[in-house]
């Protein structure tokens, strides 16, 4: 089963986290749950900054587009991977997984040079303050989204395009839950090395490219954090960045553990690993930046008290319209 004597198969087996039967059910429960809080924690987070005028500064905007790329991420994975819990195939089609694999990739970047971007953002709010509303202007926002979702969707097609070119002859089984680039290329029986370059030089790029903003933004912080003379100065300035930090680590950190490695060693701990870049990350986000965020926390509460409202009134006057018509 799974064996094929074809340059391009029809279809792809998805091999998931667990081949056993028994784990099924309970695995689907669990990425239902963590999906599903993944939808609504990232949609209040976009409600409560767009409805709250005192959270419209460029921090802001790009938390609410980030919380925006976390669902369309995890959308590209999770309900194919849940549909794979309950079904005894787990089949995807060719085109389709070619599909999964260019979004994945265009999102994960995007998510990557939006922690970039808010690093910038933090930087100059604590080392440049007194021209953070020139530099930091919505134009020069938008044209940082825009450069980052233009570069996102070249560097996916690159790849994409070079994993199209390859013939496949042997196995038609992903040992993963989704159409990732790696595991579709352990497939091909024809030389890999163009990919692999590319992987390590332009695609190492798109991803280290952000991650030095990052580190060269909060060295600088840092640096500035500590010229502060008063401890509570320090904590202040500090707190505004921890949020983003604790992203970074956990996002960083395990895109690092599956990528920066050869093709050869990879293994099921990358499955975990990648749990916990695309599902997990994306889950806890809305989490870390509203419980360790005043601004966010009173926003959060403004529009719960504004739904509950509207809830309220809509039962109030919901049986007075039925019984007048």
């Amino acid at each position: 089963m799974g064996m094929y004597n074809l340059t391009r198969p029809s279809q792809f087996i998805l091999l998931g986290l667990s081949s056993r039967p028994q784990d099924q059910k309970p695995l689907f429960i669990l990425f239902l749950i963590m999906y599903l809080v993944t939808l609504m924690g990232n949609l209040l987070i976009i409600l409560a900054i767009h409805s709250d005028p005192k959270l419209q500064n460029p921090m802001y905007f790009f938390l609410s587009i980030l919380s925006f790329a976390d669902i369309c991420y995890t959308t590209v994975i999770v309900p194919k991977m849940l549909m794979d819990f309950l079904s005894e195939t787990k089949s995807i089609a060719y085109a389709e997984c070619l599909t999964q694999m260019y979004f994945f990739l265009v999102f994960r970047n995007i998510d990557s040079y939006l922690l970039a971007a808010m690093a910038i953002d933090r930087y100059i709010a604590i080392c440049n303050p007194f021209h953070y509303v020139s530099l930091m202007s919505h134009r020069r926002c938008v044209l940082l989204l825009s450069l980052s979702t233009a570069f996102s969707c070249l560097h996916s097609l690159v790849h994409v395009l070079l994993v199209n070119r390859l013939t496949f002859c042997a196995s038609n089984v992903i040992h993963h839950f989704f159409c990732d680039v790696n595991p579709v290329l352990k497939l091909s029986c024809s030389s890999t090395s163009i990919n692999e370059l590319v992987a390590m030089t332009e695609g190492m790029a798109s991803v280290m490219a952000p991650f030095a903003c990052i580190v060269i933004s909060y060295l600088r912080i840092l640096l500035t954090i500590l010229m502060i003379p008063s401890a509570a100065g320090k904590h202040k300035a500090f707190s505004t960045c921890s949020s983003h930090l604790m992203v970074v680590t956990l996002f960083y950190g395990s895109i690092s553990y599956v990528y920066f490695q050869p093709l050869s060693s990879y293994t099921v701990n990358d499955r975990v690993a990648t749990i916990m870049y695309t599902v997990l990350t994306s889950m806890l986000n809305p989490f870390i930046y509203s419980l360790r965020n005043k601004d966010m926390k009173r926003g959060l509460g403004k529009l719960i008290i504004k739904i509950k409202s509207q809830i309220d009134k809509l039962s109030s006057t919901g049986p007075n319209k039925i019984c007048g018509s």
